[in-house]
């Protein structure tokens, strides 16, 4: 057997160079690139690996700013690319792996493949403890590293060379496994990383993993077909898996064929084109009014590739019929089993096929619910342009309309990037996309400062295509670090910086459960009161953004923020539109809930109120056995 002396480092270099994935016959690199920021934990090890070797086998190194951005990137391109493709990321020991963990989950939570590798304290234990190494006083073999288990769909430590033959393997499966993908943690003592071994070169071989696409089982398939049948209100929830497997066509075919309306989750939005007849927009605690109608009576619901999370089902106050029943078609198992349902466990495309080809002949739906449909997706259409619409007359410019605008100048099929705060809501019921990869949200973890970073991510997956970041002047602060590594990059996006001056969805939420404002606006600290409700912080987001290398406009009304959307699009680079907006002109909710508990008992009145209102939401929760 011919074998290569190599580090361990090198031979992760090597490897991961070497493994692809296949789909329908299309070959990607699965692992396009290493994000890498050294410490003395790495930089002997993966840092000399990738120096000498990584350009030289295609696996480029790109230097972030910060750790948990980075891994945020790596998600957003695996998300960009259907899961088929996706980063690894390495850091060093102590805080620079740790500050990986939220990204982590949010790669978990997402089902979205990532690669970790974390650096370790030393295997041979002789320069105990290391510098920013986490002493354990009864547990010898803890380390910070060990925060990545619960987070992650694949955990190992590497102890000795000769684990790698076996680990890396697994590694990789588990990342092209549709069902059980996620954050995947290789931790790497740094000693270890510099060791070299023996390899067998069979092991640098070119390696294909086919990403399997499942049909549904016979029985299951036939149950479902019976419930489809019988179905006189049948819904469709369309979420991010429909979009993973490229099923769009089979969706708009499915549906067309039957006359069933279909639904968008936050992770599924995008899969219909908006104006197809039967997209009814969103659905759930902000969802839109002809979905949540809809999910009301609905006697059938088929849930294609969701989660069916909390926002999706409305804390589950979303369907209040009596009888309804549910049909998980979902690659993972733990997805459809949900809620009761029949469990079609099944790639989208392949089980919405399926579907069609057993049903074919069945009439579908009544003339009657088809108008009915028709009817409330008008009405629907109809509330969106109205909140779309700018009214310059008005003191303030508001989030929806800047939303309207910003997606008039763009267009429906420029990517629009957002995670977290009062924007997601907004843009799940107001963007109006027209491609399946025209909305990417991150809204699985909801994780502030994802934004940004995610768009590097895009920007890498697709060169070339318009991407739109839209993030509060709250996720702003908190990561915006990565403006200065797209510059480095070359890379283009638009940042449209909503500014409300501080965490406004959540001093919304706040206010609608009977509070007072309280320690969410941006605010100095008031000396006489001893509260952050002093007179308001002034941030300069465009000088900040413009001393990144950004290029920065600041409009003050409709007309100047169309002129800089404008001028924005021609341009490349980063391009940062500041925009500030009303705190309080908000978009309401259409029909959705969500629950959040209020306190059971309060001196203040509005918070009693807001309490007898939540137990009655309460009654309108279902169970499903």
């Amino acid at each position: 057997m011919k074998t290569q002396r190599l580090t361990v480092a090198q031979a992760l270099v090597k490897f991961l160079a070497a493994q692809f994935t296949e789909r329908d016959g299309r070959e990607e690199r699965l692992i396009r690139g290493v994000w890498a920021i050294f410490g003395h934990g790495n930089v002997s090890g993966l840092g000399q690996a990738l120096e000498e070797y990584g350009e030289a086998v295609g696996l480029p190194t790109y230097r972030p700013q910060n750790e948990q951005a980075m891994v945020h990137a790596a998600i957003a391109y695996a998300k960009h690319k259907n899961r088929l493709s996706t980063f690894a990321c390495t850091a060093s020991v102590g805080p620079g792996s740790t500050n990986m963990l939220t990204a982590a989950a949010t790669a978990t939570v997402n089902r979205l493949p990532v690669l970790l590798l974390p650096s370790d304290y030393f295997a041979n234990r002789l320069p105990d403890p290391v510098l920013q190494q986490l002493e354990h006083p009864t547990e010898h073999d803890v380390s910070v590293n060990d925060a990545f288990r619960p987070l992650s769909r694949f955990f190992t430590r590497i102890t000795r060379p000769s684990q790698l033959l076996s680990a890396l393997p697994e590694a990789m499966r588990v990342l092209t496994d549709p069902a059980e993908t996620g954050a995947v943690t290789l931790c790497l003592p740094e000693d270890v990383q510099t060791e070299a071994y023996d390899w067998p070169e069979a092991f640098f071989a070119k390696r294909v993993w086919r990403v399997r696409r499942p049909v549904p089982e016979p029985e299951a398939l036939a149950e479902a077909v019976r419930l489809l049948k019988e179905a006189r209100r049948p819904l469709i929830v369309s979420g991010g898996g429909t979009l993973y497997a490229e099923a769009s066509q089979a969706l708009a075919a499915f549906a067309e064929a039957l006359g069933i309306p279909v639904s968008e989750t936050q992770g599924g939005k995008g899969a219909l084109p908006w104006n197809h007849p039967l997209c009814v927009g969103p659905i759930g605690a902000n969802g839109g009014s002809a979905a949540n109608r809809l999910a009301r009576e609905a006697d059938v619901v088929l849930a294609v590739g969701t989660r069916l999370g909390d926002f999706a089902t409305a804390s589950k106050t979303a369907f209040q019929n009596p009888g309804v029943r549910f049909i998980g078609l979902n690659v993972a198992p733990f997805d459809a089993a949900k809620l009761s349902g029949v469990m079609l466990v099944a790639d989208a495309r392949r089980g919405l096929e399926a579907l069609q080809e057993a049903l074919k002949g069945h009439p579908g739906t009544s003339a009657a619910y088809r108008e009915e449909v028709a009817r409330l997706k008008r009405e629907w259409d109809e509330a969106v342009t109205a909140y779309r619409t700018p009214r310059p007359k008005k003191k303030e410019m508001a989030q929806a309309e800047v939303i309207g605008l910003v997606n008039e100048v763009y267009g429906g099929k420029a990517t629009v990037i957002c995670a977290a705060g009062s924007l997601p809501g907004d843009l799940l019921k107001l963007w109006r996309p027209e491609d399946p990869k025209a909305y990417h949200l991150e809204y699985g973890f909801s994780c502030m400062g994802y934004e940004i970073p995610a768009g590097l991510g895009v920007a890498l997956a697709e060169p070339g295509r318009e991407v739109v970041v839209f993030v509060g002047d709250g996720s702003y602060l908190m990561m915006n670090s990565e403006i200065v590594t797209a510059v480095a990059e070359g890379l283009s996006f638009t940042i449209v910086l909503v500014d409300n001056r501080g965490f406004g969805s959540i001093r919304g939420l706040q206010m609608s459960l009977g509070s007072p404002s309280f320690n969410n606006e941006l605010r100095a600290r008031d000396p006489q009161t001893g509260r952050t409700d002093g007179p308001p912080v002034a941030v300069d987001f465009a000088a900040h953004a413009r001393a990144m290398g950004a290029r920065v406009w600041s409009p003050g009304n409709y007309r100047e923020l169309e002129e800089a959307l404008k001028e924005a699009r021609k341009a490349k680079g980063v391009r940062v539109i500041v925009v500030p907006v009303s705190l309080d002109d908000r978009v309401p909710a259409f029909e959705g809930w969500w629950d959040v508990p209020v306190a059971e008992v309060s001196s203040q009145a509005a918070v009693r109120e807001a309490r007898r209102a939540y137990e009655d939401a309460l009654k309108r929760q279902r169970r499903y056995f």
